[in-house]
Formats: structure tokens, C-alpha cells, sequence
């Protein structure tokens, strides 16, 4: 496909630019991730063990049933087999779909003391290079300050540069559900940030939650801040195509057909995460009821109505944003389609004002979190379309307005 205000042959000399840019990045991302492999895999030794497993002389269901099937299974227990099954397989239970959400938060502070002891030990071991012990030291800091009461990590695991998913607010009770999907160089170790705090994913989704929160006083809202899939290292092959978003595609849909309840769920993809949630989005289920991207390189299609979704599909990109210069095209899987913003691809387009580049769509106080929290909550009739226009918000009801403060 070509970009729908350039001629062709520019294109092609496009694309081959960027063929030439990611076969150079690609020998450094692909030593990234030798460099860093792990041939452990305790979230998998986990699974098995659960699959041998029994409870009261019957056998468990396959950890990879259907969240339905699982949760009719935890809820025949009594507490005391619940907490049985957290001990022993807490990797397991911590990343199951279905599950109790309580029970998943409980078991995943324990895989999260495994793992944190994992790495006390490696920090001393002789084996290891300087960097490597310093990485150790990181990862064990990462996992303690993960294991705080407060925290309501819904999944984790440790291997490789590791998955995690964190939930802000009352997940079972939420009448409105919001998922931030980041994009590239996420791992447990830039999960959260303490400087440029909101463009790592921790920091987005409690400025979502917060935002939220100040929209509509009165809904009861949760924020999934969700970083449980392998993200591109950097700018290189994995980042230019879509076979990372494509298992991520999976995971997100595991993830929301897992949620407890049926409140609309929106999604807020940035960056390669609107490449993952434009795959996901026919294979979501309908209570799906918004897609919104930032920043994004594409969604692997040419016009949102070939999203195949029924959700509402909205995009923004910030002025200053560097992923505009991106060639909006595929070319033998390479690249990310049509360009999200453009008014041939067909979504609701909103205000970015304020944001601060490609990494500044969640900072507070901008037009951009400001209209993702009016998304969250439902309140169509108050987001800020692009360039002043009203034609974002053609068509749409506020599906919060009664419950507004």
C-alpha cells in the first residue's frame, strides 16, 4: 500500500530507507537479546507443575482453560484450598486468567519474593560479569519496591527482561475498565520511572486514573497499566514489524475475555502498542469499547473500518512528535500501514496539545491524558477534538453524563 499523500516511487525510496535503518540496528537488538537471556523459565516450571497438580484428590484444569472455566473452578474452593494453590503454584495462579483478581494480586507477591531472592543471589555470583551482578541488584530493587502493599500487581514474570501488569483502583467493582498498552523498550526494569515517570507504564496509567478520577468523580474506574508482553528492544527489526505485536495481540485479548465483570473496557495503545491493539482488535470481545492510540507508526491496516471492530477507533499524534516522519506504509511486513492521524484512515482524531513529544502523551495536565479520561469514563460529548473541529465527535452520545459530577 502507499501512503495516501505521496506518489509511489517516493515511497519505495522510503522504504528502502528504512530497510537500510533497521538491517543496521539489527545487530544491536539481536545482542541486546542474547546478552540478556535467561535460560530459566519459572513461569513455565510453574504451569507444570499446576498441570501435575490436584486439590482434594481431583485434578486441576489446564492453566490455559478458558477464564470462564477457571473462575467456576477457583469459586467451588474453600479459602483455605484457594490459599493452597496460591502457596504452591504462585506463579501459575498470579498470571491466570480467570482467577480472582484478590487471589492473582496475593499470588503474585509471592512469585515476586521468589524472584526478588532469585536476584539477591545473583547479584554475589562470580559467574556473572559486573554488569551482570549490577543488573541483579536492579531487578532485585525493581522486584521489592513491586511487592509493596499497595501494589496490585495482576501479572509478573521474571524471564528475560521480564512482564508485568498493574492494576490502579478496584478492578472487580470498576463500571469502566482502562488498559494502557505501551510500545517499545518496555520490560520490568522500565516498567516504572522515576525520571520522565510518565512515559513508562506505571507513570501513565496512574496519570489516566487520576485524570479519570477528576472527569467523573462518581464512576467507579480501574486502570491496567499492561506491560505483560515481549516488546521490541529499540528501533530495530522487531520494532518494524509486527510479530511482536502479534503475540502481544494474543496476551491483550487473553486479558480482557479474563476481566471480572462486563464493564466497557477501553484501551490505550502508544506508540508500537497501536500496532499490537490493531491486531487485537478483531478477536477482541465486544465490551471493547474504545481503542485510542498516541504516537502510533500504524495499525496494520489502511482505514479503521478494516479494524474489524465494533469499538470506537480514536488517534492523536503531538506536533512535536518524531514518529510523523516514520513512512507510513508496509512493504513485505515491514512497516505499520496508514498513519492514524490522516483523514483517510477514518479515526476520530483528537487534541494533543500540551503533550511533550512521543514519550508525553500521559503527562498531566495535557489535552491528550485529558481526552483519554474522558474516553475512560465514557464522556464523548467533552473530548477536544484536533484543530478545534467537532468532527471527532460526530455521531457519539455521553454515555457518563448522567453520572457527572
Amino acid at each position: 500500500m502507499t501512503s495516501f499523500d505521496t506518489s509511489p516511487q517516493l515511497n519505495v525510496w522510503r522504504a528502502l530507507l528504512a530497510l537500510a535503518v533497521v538491517f543496521v540496528m539489527l545487530a544491536t537488538t539481536g545482542w541486546t537479546a542474547l546478552r540478556h537471556h535467561r535460560s530459566a523459565a519459572p513461569l513455565q516450571a510453574s504451569v507444570s507443575a499446576w498441570e501435575r497438580g490436584s486439590i482434594a484428590g481431583h485434578r486441576l484444569p489446564a492453566a490455559d482453560s478458558s477464564p470462564t472455566r477457571l473462575a467456576r473452578f477457583f469459586a467451588s474452593l474453600s479459602d483455605h484450598q484457594r490459599g493452597m494453590l496460591t502457596q504452591r503454584y504462585p506463579l501459575a495462579v498470579g498470571n491466570m486468567n480467570g482467577a480472582p483478581v484478590e487471589l492473582r494480586y496475593r499470588a503474585n507477591r509471592i512469585a515476586l519474593d521468589e524472584a526478588r531472592e532469585v536476584e539477591r543471589k545473583r547479584m554475589h555470583d562470580s559467574r556473572l560479569t559486573p554488569d551482570g551482578q549490577r543488573e541483579a541488584g536492579r531487578r532485585m530493587h525493581r522486584f521489592e519496591v513491586m511487592m509493596q502493599k499497595d501494589r496490585h500487581i495482576l501479572a509478573f514474570d521474571p524471564e528475560g527482561s521480564g512482564r508485568a501488569a498493574e492494576v490502579f483502583g478496584d478492578l472487580t467493582r470498576a463500571e469502566r475498565i482502562s488498559v494502557v498498552v505501551p510500545g517499545v523498550d518496555t520490560s520490568l526494569l522500565t516498567f516504572q520511572r522515576t525520571n520522565r515517570k510518565y512515559s513508562a507504564p506505571v507513570g501513565m496509567a496512574q496519570s489516566l486514573y487520576a485524570a479519570e478520577r477528576e472527569a467523573s468523580p462518581s464512576t467507579r474506574t480501574a486502570v491496567i497499566a499492561w506491560a505483560d508482553y515481549t516488546a521490541p528492544n529499540g528501533l530495530g527489526i522487531d520494532s518494524a514489524t509486527a510479530m511482536r505485536a502479534a503475540g502481544g495481540a494474543v496476551r491483550l485479548n487473553a486479558l480482557v475475555r479474563g476481566l471480572p465483570g462486563g464493564s466497557p473496557v477501553s484501551l490505550f495503545c502508544h506508540s508500537y502498542g497501536s500496532v499490537l491493539c490493531g491486531l487485537a482488535a478483531s478477536e477482541l470481545p465486544g465490551r471493547v469499547a474504545d481503542i485510542a492510540v498516541a504516537g502510533s507508526p500504524g495499525m496494520r491496516v489502511a482505514k479503521a473500518s478494516q479494524l474489524g471492530t465494533s469499538a470506537r477507533v480514536w488517534a492523536m499524534r503531538d506536533a512535536d512528535d518524531w514518529v510523523q516522519d516514520v513512512p507510513y506504509l508496509e512493504v513485505g511486513g515491514l512497516g505499520h500501514g496508514e498513519d492514524p492521524v490522516s483523514s483517510v484512515f477514518g479515526a476520530r482524531v483528537l487534541s494533543a496539545r500540551e503533550a511533550k513529544g512521543h514519550g508525553g502523551y500521559f503527562e498531566p495536565g495535557t489535552d491528550s491524558v485529558a481526552n483519554f479520561a474522558e474516553i475512560g469514563v465514557g464522556a464523548y460529548d467533552s473530548v477536544r477534538c484536533a484543530d478545534d473541529a467537532e468532527a471527532c465527535r460526530v455521531g457519539l452520545s455521553d454515555t457518563a453524563s448522567a453520572g457527572r459530577a
